[in-house]
């Protein structure tokens, strides 16, 4: 390779570095400006492959659903308190709690986002492939002494869902002496903004179901049980009790 060739090889090869330096870097960028990475609210990973929950859950929802919704109350969560570095500091949790104390300007839409992400941070994590055991331990005693048994519970659970005018949520709290409760919370509020904790919700939104279920509402209520992850929900219970319960 003479002189001429080998410095025309090299700065095309620099070029390209450069160029994929570039592309990369506004690859992430783009990537944070979606899920709201650049700030101090992230979006979690969901924990398991978008068809998962399949035929239960359908792996299109699940990917908008995570993707694009959940990604966007994160971003929407730190744009509102870009300005505002103490509130950003705080656990989500804290947040909530404290919703008093935001800038009423900013209020609602830390509202909606923050229980939006707080919300479905749970909702992830609570869910699983179906297949998996029931309730045991603690958990199902908990159950059977405040429900009845989990076929009472789930009548009432659905029954709740139901009735959700427009959008929300349903859940099952938890106090920190283990007992539980149900409770339904319209659009993206949350038992943690009363200062409660939450065992387990299912989301009434209609982008939560609408691809496959349309208005069937009832008929989503019911085939979600098939992917409730026990095992994270009992540890959930656990932790409640032990103080160590956030989201």
């Amino acid at each position: 390779m003479t002189n001429l060739d080998r410095r025309s090889f090299l700065k095309a090869a620099r070029a390209v570095s450069v160029v994929a330096a570039v592309s990369s870097s506004a690859t992430v960028k783009a990537f944070a400006e979606t899920t709201g990475a650049g700030g101090p609210y992230k979006l979690p990973p969901l924990p398991y492959a978008f068809g998962a929950l399949e035929p239960n859950i359908d792996a299109q929802t699940m990917e908008l659903h995570h993707d694009k919704h959940h990604a966007a109350y994160v971003k929407n969560l730190n744009a509102a308190l870009k300005d505002h570095s103490q509130l950003a500091s705080l656990p989500l949790e804290e947040l909530l709690v404290k919703l008093s104390d935001v800038p009423e300007d900013i209020r609602m839409t830390v509202r909606n986002n923050g229980g939006g992400h707080a919300n479905h941070s749970m909702f992830w994590e609570i869910m699983g492939p179906p297949g998996g055991a029931g309730p045991d331990g603690e958990l199902k005693a908990a159950i059977d002494r405040d429900f009845g048994g989990l076929d009472k519970l789930q009548p009432q659970f659905n029954a709740a869902g139901g009735k959700v005018f427009g959008s929300g949520w349903v859940f099952v709290t938890v106090d920190k002496d283990g007992k539980l409760a149900l409770v339904s919370k319209p659009n993206q509020d949350t038992p943690l903004m009363d200062g409660g904790r939450v065992l387990m919700g299912n989301d009434v939104w209609e982008h939560a179901y609408y691809l496959k279920y349309q208005n069937r509402r009832p008929e989503y209520l019911k085939a979600w049980w098939n992917v409730v992850n026990w095992k994270v929900v009992g540890d959930r219970y656990a932790a409640a009790k032990a103080g160590k319960l956030a989201i």
